[in-house]
């Protein structure tokens, strides 16, 4: 097998491609010869050395992975043989083997690709904890979606207009004419733009009902300004914390400065009437029944064709650093992977 390895934290250069005897499922486990692993900021984070979860490094990442199950352990049912799966990895995902929990697994449902497995689970759970679950989006209600051409803002986009809601996204500007294509119904260049200024034109003052960030700092602070009564923030990241390649003390110490600490307090939320909620899919691995059912619902939204997984690009197991430069440089619109073919 081949995995590709975090050495210790760094650039995307420090990302190694290793060889390994296969692994054997253990009880309980299936194995799954890999066709795609799904690349996640996480694992951006992670290499960077301020992704808290990581386990100590050299680490191998990756929460997702497809492909097909050619080998089981004890107390599995031999019938998972054969069959094309998506599975979810806490870390491991970086490589053409991987053993993972048949709780973890999934069938992937008639007509979806091994790129379009390996494209929905992290995104796609992770949008539909933000707009469903905890987000209670509403037909006529707006959604501010910073972040819009990434995994995740691509998967809210499509689940927000399969409610009838309207999409506000962040995103450069190159992006903005594919993005209209997608359904955003209106966009803002987050680096030359006020976020804030242009949804109170958009709104016309009213604000937004609820708001998706990822980035953290003052973000969140005029974020929380702009939600409408009864208006929700999910907070689901902090990439204002990793401006560049490499760990900067300068860009963790501006992004805690500027975090609103004291802003959302009881007292505040209720005078305001509004919600402030946060988002971390690895800390729900262990809640098998609840991801299932999120999953079960999004497979019923692929097979209904209101949400299809968008590939922006797909990277070699040994150019894994190409796919991370090509996140980092805010190139993606969608999904990256790896192929470790």
């Amino acid at each position: 097998m081949r995995q590709v390895w975090i050495p210790k934290a760094g650039p995307p250069e420090v990302l190694e491609l290793r060889h390994a005897a296969d692994p054997e499922p253990r009880a309980g486990e299936l194995r799954v010869r890999v066709e795609a692993p799904g690349v996640n900021f996480a694992d951006i984070m992670g290499r960077m050395g301020l992704y808290p979860d990581l386990p100590p490094m050299p680490v191998v990442v990756g929460y997702e992975v497809s492909g097909r199950v050619d080998a089981v352990g004890q107390g599995v049912d031999p019938a998972w043989v054969g069959r094309d799966v998506l599975a979810l990895t806490r870390f491991g995902g970086y490589a053409d083997v991987v053993c993972v929990s048949v709780a973890q697994v999934y069938v992937r449902p008639s007509g979806m690709s091994a790129d379009e497995g390996a494209a929905l689970p992290v995104n796609y759970l992770t949008a539909y904890q933000l707009v469903v679950v905890m987000g209670g989006l509403r037909a006529g209600q707006s959604v501010l979606v910073h972040s819009v051409g990434g995994g995740v803002g691509v998967a809210a986009t499509q689940l927000a207009k399969s409610i009838g809601a309207t999409v506000i996204g962040t995103a450069s500007r190159s992006k903005h004419e594919a993005l209209r294509g997608l359904g955003v119904d209106h966009l803002i260049d987050g680096r030359d733009e006020d976020f804030e200024q242009r949804v109170r034109e958009i709104t016309r003052g009213k604000g937004v009902e609820l708001i998706l960030d990822p980035v953290g700092g003052e973000s969140w602070a005029k974020g929380f300004r702009v939600l409408a009564p009864s208006g929700r923030m999910g907070m689901f990241g902090m990439s204002a914390a990793a401006t560049g390649k490499t760990r900067s003390i300068g860009a963790l110490l501006t992004a805690a400065i500027r975090t609103p600490w004291l802003r959302f307090t009881p007292v505040t939320l209720m005078s305001q009437n509004k919600g402030v909620f946060g988002v971390n899919l690895g800390h729900l691995w262990g809640e098998v029944p609840l991801l299932r059912g999120w999953l079960d619902a999004l497979f019923e939204e692929y097979r209904r064709g209101s949400i299809r997984p968008i590939v922006a690009a797909r990277f070699p197991l040994e150019r894994a650093a190409e796919a991370h430069h090509y996140i980092q440089d805010r190139r993606n619109l969608g999904k990256v992977l790896l192929v470790p073919a």
